[in-house]
């Protein structure tokens, strides 16, 4: 199914942020995808273009203190971050193609944290976090890139319970379906990070585990790029496929 790509801009407090709308023809899934902490939205495009073939909408977008706006890197929190990704959301379901009760959010690392804040906060119907972050939540004011990183590390290599952190807070709601991206060596998110994402997943529908073999946290090496991308466009293709199916019953 052939996709139709238009630029956007996102309002959200006084400042535009630039963001790309992929759509079928017709009315479908709609997929938010969320970039990680010094990201941008180039590798989401390059996916979202295949993803927007399987028959789904696709927004991606560069959330603030990335690309144009780079400048407010030092300053920026996550909670503006946070509302930066419910206006994407936002912007997203009001498209005349997007079925608001067919909602999937892809996020990697911070914008992984993120998503799964936004499960909370908006409907999601299905959640798929590469590498996701986590982050306590005192400082939740402080801007990100103030915060202590070997405190991080720490934090992140010890059991966190999901009543002690709003991110595993929202996944222990969760009810929809879940993909888990983990690479093998990740030099920022430990094991220890996932396995709490994992066991906050109590309420989900299913839950799906992939780990790339040899992988650094960015992907830097192509074959690991394309292995999650291989591993993503398989997830998404069966939960749409199989909604349609649900759908047709």
């Amino acid at each position: 199914m052939a996709a139709t790509s238009h630029p956007i801009n996102l309002e959200v407090d006084n400042e535009t942020l630039a963001g790309t709308l992929l759509a079928p023809q017709q009315r479908m899934p709609g997929v938010l995808f969320v970039h990680g902490w010094g990201g941008s939205q180039a590798r989401d495009m390059q996916r979202g273009r295949h993803i927007a073939g399987l028959g789904c909408v696709c927004l991606t977008f560069d959330m603030r203190g990335h690309e144009k706006t780079l400048q407010y890197r030092q300053s920026v929190t996550r909670e503006q971050n946070l509302q930066d990704i419910l206006a994407a959301y936002d912007r997203l379901i009001q498209h005349p193609a997007t079925d608001p009760e067919r909602i999937a959010v892809i996020g990697t690392s911070y914008g992984g944290y993120l998503a799964a804040i936004l499960t909370a906060l908006r409907p999601v119907r299905w959640l798929a976090m590469r590498v996701p972050a986590l982050y306590w939540d005192e400082q939740w004011d402080t801007p990100k890139q103030q915060l202590e990183r070997a405190r991080l590390m720490e934090y992140r290599n010890s059991r966190v319970a999901p009543e002690t952190n709003r991110a595993l807070s929202a996944c222990a709601a969760f009810s929809g379906d879940v993909l888990i991206v983990e690479s093998e060596h990740d030099e920022h998110v430990p094991h220890a990070t996932i396995m709490s994402y994992r066991a906050a997943f109590q309420r989900s529908h299913s839950m799906t585990h992939r780990i790339i073999d040899g992988a650094d946290h960015s992907l830097s090496s192509e074959r690991c790029q394309q292995a999650y991308t291989d591993i993503l466009t398989s997830w998404v293709s069966e939960m749409v496929i199989g909604d349609r199916i649900g759908h047709l019953n």
